[in-house]
């Protein structure tokens, strides 16, 4: 136990545990019967999980906010055109 105190948390780790928590949560909802609130909630998990990547993974948490912004809106985008996939079909 002590070995964990001593090891800091780097943050690209905390943000893989994040992402395994989270990819669990939506595999199992998504096992689930389908149903539009279930999609719904599956649909944003995933993209919180995209905005982390973004984020920690490719590195844009600490440059211009106009880059992180084209990048929400990318994946505000798929994730819309995903949602109307899905309803319309």
């Amino acid at each position: 136990m002590k070995l964990l105190q001593t090891i800091p948390l780097r943050p690209c780790t905390a943000s893989w545990l994040v992402l395994l928590g989270l990819t669990t949560i939506t595999f199992e909802l998504g096992s689930n019967a389908p149903s539009q609130v279930l999609m719904a909630a599956v649909l944003a998990l995933t993209l919180v999980k995209g905005q982390l990547v973004v984020s920690y993974f490719m590195g844009l948490r600490r440059v211009r906010p106009v880059w992180r912004l084209v990048m929400a809106a990318y994946l505000a985008a798929v994730g819309g055109l995903i949602a109307i996939a899905y309803l319309t079909a």
